[in-house]
């Protein structure tokens, strides 16, 4: 029979085994953990394309720096809407000054899944709010080659800006990025090195850095988090953002897999960005002193869209309960919106969503064409 000794011995083996499968999971496998490409089933080879949601589009091959192809769409506007699904043939001069004139929305979607799972997203941008659209497929997702990491991802949405920035149209009019789960952290980071190239960000249940998210999404290897090597660094980021860039900031409250607490941590550092924003700017916060949200914040009053993109609009949406509004200045563009029902995959699909980004492009235009006159 085993003595007290040879238990405590081999308690201490087993938790030493097991602490090496945790160290090696995370430090060796992370990328794996991280970007699950291949889920669901298929998403390496089976790609739904725009056409099938009736959508004019090009198929649009971008070389990253380091030579990395990316298969991504690229879906620009026209006077009229009803073109042939694969645009094969010249924009005509009027087409090209009409989508000159409307906002380029980049999509950086979640870890899971391929650009084609996306896009009936980038049909409400582009039908209902009549955007140019860019759909990134990052390295090693869809049909684009390589492998991802934070270093391959971060070239890549720096090669989609590129593109539309020299794009004779799309550079004209005011560039959005869209950015969903880690696909946020992709947006708030391509910004930060992109000042002066980004007009506005809308994220999306996304998170502070990564190793911070470690113990609450994978709590077995909460205490090896420090060895997470994708840090993804957000919430280092915002601050690198001029003040003047808006940012519209949506949560599920129920969100599973990034806690509520990672949503209202980057909120505030937002508020602490435009805080400092000087006086005389278009968006004076010398006199506002930036609130945490709690339960006891009230909800501010907010004017619903002219277009309600077949929602029920955030007026209705806060009465009903559905969302909340953080506090923030009236005169700021940047926004907090949590829905009271979201979770991590299902945010885009509660009621007013889709009203809040309406009203936040809508804003975005109206200050943009006043500035430019």
């Amino acid at each position: 029979m085993p003595s007290i000794e040879d238990l405590a011995k081999g308690t201490v083996a087993a938790t030493a085994g097991l602490s090496t499968v945790a160290f090696g999971l995370l430090y060796y496998g992370q990328n794996y953990l991280i970007y699950p490409s291949a889920f669901p089933p298929g998403s390496r080879t089976e790609v739904p394309v725009p056409s099938q949601y009736g959508l004019p589009y090009h198929d649009l091959e971008l070389n990253a720096e380091d030579g990395v192809k990316l298969k991504c769409y690229l879906l620009v506007q026209s006077k009229q809407l009803d073109q042939p699904a694969t645009v094969t043939e010249a924009v005509s001069a009027e087409d090209e000054q009409f989508a000159s004139m409307r906002p380029t929305v980049l999509m950086f979607h979640g870890n899971g899944g391929n650009v084609g799972h996306r896009i009936p997203l980038a049909k409400v941008f582009f039908a209902k709010m009549r955007c140019n659209v860019l759909m990134v497929s990052y390295r090693g997702y869809g049909l684009s080659d390589g492998s991802p990491s934070e270093k391959g991802l971060k070239l890549d949405a720096q090669s989609a800006l590129d593109y539309v920035k020299s794009h004779p149209a799309l550079s004209k009019g005011p560039t959005i990025l869209y950015g969903q789960s880690i696909g946020g952290a992709v947006s708030i980071d391509l910004a930060s090195r992109n000042p002066l190239a980004i007009d506005a960000l809308i994220l999306e249940n996304t998170f502070l850095s990564l190793p911070r998210l470690v113990p609450s999404a994978l709590p077995v290897l909460g205490p090896f988090a420090f060895l997470c090597h994708q840090k993804w660094d957000s919430a280092s980021k915002i601050s690198l953002i001029p003040s003047k860039t808006p940012i519209l900031m949506l949560s599920g409250a129920h969100d599973e897999v990034v806690p509520r607490e990672h949503m209202e941590g980057l909120w505030e550092l937002v508020m602490q960005r435009e805080a400092k924003r000087p006086a005389g700017t278009s968006t004076n916060f010398s006199t506002y002193t930036p609130r945490k949200r709690n339960a006891s914040t009230p909800s501010s009053p907010v004017t619903p869209p002219s277009t309600r993109v077949g929602d029920v609009g955030l007026e209705t949406a806060a009465r009903q309960g559905e969302i909340k509004l953080a506090a923030y200045d009236p005169r700021s563009l940047s926004k907090f919106v949590e829905f009271e029902n979201g979770t991590h995959n299902d945010t885009c699909v509660q009621p007013g969503y889709w009203a809040a980004i309406a009203e936040f492009i809508m804003n975005l235009h109206s200050e943009v064409n006043t500035s430019a006159s």
